[in-house]
């Protein structure tokens, strides 16, 4: 079957909308492209580029564009957008959409069994985890993206979060002793906040409900209760009635077998001095 040809004149991506605006304010203000060149301080080529949607905007370029044709701000939004949509394409699937029911989150039920979950994790320890088979940009990229979300643990109103981790998540040497010092205290610094509760199933355990694999519960306002479960490759984001009550269930066993939160914060103190 043959393919439709583009119309040239819609814009089908976010750098391609940067472009159209581009042009549609140059010729606005009756500039060529050398002239708006000139007064930017770029080359015509680039402005070119941009307004064609070959190549993507720069974050001072976007600001220049604002200043010079006064438009409050709308050329950066619009590169803001370019870089998240750059940042989602890099993400597993799934993931984007908890990120947005993350942010309203009111309550979080989180279990990690591996790792430490990314929205307690640092920067090191993140970019340990991130780094197989990608780029460094890559990994730069994504390693944002889990700083970001980070913000609603101390923002206006944060969520409750209770999170449980497994012993051996917090004692496998992800990247080394350093990185893990770090992990460790930051560890024991978001414990103490007031909106956090975090516990661990100690090794002695042996097998206890929490051995099938990690998961998070998230309560909002507006949107019915979900959980999420990430794979290797994707996650899935479930919000059937049944299913989500089975895994708050299944979170009310593990923490159970849980240890309380004050001896919790002394395990934490403990392997940090064992590193």
């Amino acid at each position: 079957m043959p393919r439709t040809p583009r119309d040239p004149g819609v814009p089908q991506s976010p750098a391609d909308y940067f472009g159209a605006e581009l042009r549609a304010y140059r010729e606005a203000a009756e500039l060529s492209r050398p002239q708006l060149a000139e007064r930017l301080g770029y080359s015509p080529q680039w402005i070119g580029q941009i307004e064609q949607g070959t190549s993507a905007p720069s974050e001072d370029f976007a600001k220049d564009c604002d200043t010079y044709f006064g438009t409050n701000g709308s050329f950066y939004r619009i590169w803001e957008w370019i870089k998240l949509s750059g940042q989602l394409q890099l993400l597993p699937p799934g993931f984007p959409e908890f990120l947005r029911r993350e942010e309203k989150a009111v309550v979080m039920y989180i279990f990690e069994a591996m790792t430490v979950t990314g929205l307690f994790q640092t920067h090191d320890y993140a970019y340990e985890v991130l780094k197989a088979g990608r780029s460094k940009e890559e990994i730069e990229d994504l390693v944002g993206t889990r700083l970001d979300r980070q913000k609603i643990l101390t923002g206006t109103n944060p969520p409750r979060v209770v999170v449980i981790f497994d012993e051996g998540a917090l004692r496998r040497p992800v990247g080394g002793p350093e990185v893990m010092r770090g992990q460790i205290r930051h560890l024991i610094e978001l414990a103490e906040l007031p909106n956090v509760t975090l516990q661990i199933v100690p090794l002695n355990k042996g097998a206890y409900p929490g051995v099938m694999g990690a998961f998070t519960l998230i309560t909002s306002d507006d949107e019915p209760d979900m959980v999420y479960i990430e794979g290797h490759v994707g996650g899935q984001l479930l919000s059937h009635t049944v299913t989500v009550r089975e895994y708050g269930l299944r979170f009310d066993l593990i923490r159970g077998v849980a240890i309380s939160t004050d001896d919790s914060l002394d395990l934490l103190h403990t392997i940090l001095e064992s590193l």
